[in-house]
């Protein structure tokens, strides 16, 4: 077939062997020059017709030890994401605004109780940045298999929940890495810690901030009934959770009742709260 422009292309690579026999850059251009090529790189073996080049003179042996040249592709180095530590205490913790700390927060309530609003909001109104992974969005990720765990809790279901969480916490690691502080949201459960809080702690790292959102039923379930969609959950269901929900009291993490707060009140409420907690980490 003929080209309109350029070189014929070369005939498929053969697994296990080299260049195809017979074509060659310096077959189809003869004496020509690549801007790319690495001076001082091997030779490459002459074309079939044409005699080997002289053999040119050794390179100096400081030139093995010359220094790389500078990088001109834009690439930025991002530092690799490693568990994150607890922030030291700043100077009167406890009324210290944190909108200049970077912080990694864990934002957890049952469906309704406005934690993606909340975290939204916070990370909006930080003096730096902030990222907000919501752990439903990152499982939303699966458009095809999508398993619902309202339609029956699962191998698969519980599968897909796991994921989206150590999913969630490498994006945090990463971010706080490179200076960006993170909330993150989950329904996490105080029955099931090893599957909830444990695996966050383990996935984000020690330093990670719980933070319990919990209104009363009644309030939860008039946001749940502002829901569409796979968010949307039965009025039994929101109120099983909240139940269960109930079992963070007395487990020692801070608990914001936001059930007559707005969202910027309760966003405040979550700045002392992390204030308190940088002083006195809780225990879990």
């Amino acid at each position: 077939m003929q080209h309109a422009v350029g070189s014929p292309l070369p005939p498929p690579h053969q697994p296990g062997q080299g260049p195809a026999a017979g074509w060659s850059p310096a077959a189809h251009h003869p004496g020509s020059h690549h801007p790319g090529a690495h001076q001082g790189s091997a030779p490459a073996p002459p074309a079939p017709g044409y005699p080997a080049p002289p053999p040119g003179p050794a390179s100096p042996p400081h030139q093995a030890s010359a220094p790389a040249a500078p990088d001109t592709t834009g690439h930025v180095p991002l530092p690799p994401g490693g568990p994150v530590a607890m922030p030291s205490a700043p100077p009167a913790a406890a009324g210290h605004d944190l909108a200049g700390t970077t912080l990694a927060v864990l934002l957890i309530g049952p469906a309704g109780a406005g934690k993606t609003s909340v975290a939204k909001y916070w990370a909006d109104h930080r003096r730096i940045p902030t990222a907000h992974i919501s752990l439903d969005d990152v499982r939303e990720w699966v458009r095809s298999g999508f398993a619902d765990p309202q339609s029956g809790w699962n191998d698969n279901s519980e599968a897909q929940y796991r994921l989206a969480r150590r999913t969630c916490g490498f994006a945090a690691r990463n971010f706080l890495a490179n200076g960006i502080s993170c909330i993150l949201d989950d329904a996490v459960f105080p029955d099931r810690p090893v599957v909830g809080l444990g695996g966050w702690k383990r996935h984000v790292g020690p330093g990670l901030l719980p933070v319990v959102l919990l209104p009363g039923l009644e309030i939860v379930l008039e946001r749940n009934a502002e829901r569409s969609g796979n968010r949307r959950l039965s009025d039994d269901e929101v109120a099983r959770i909240h139940g269960r929900m109930a079992g963070w009291y007395g487990s020692g993490l801070p608990i914001i009742d936001n059930s007559q707060l707005d969202i910027p009140q309760t966003a405040q409420i979550l700045n002392d709260v992390l204030s308190r907690s940088i002083a006195s980490p809780p225990q879990w």
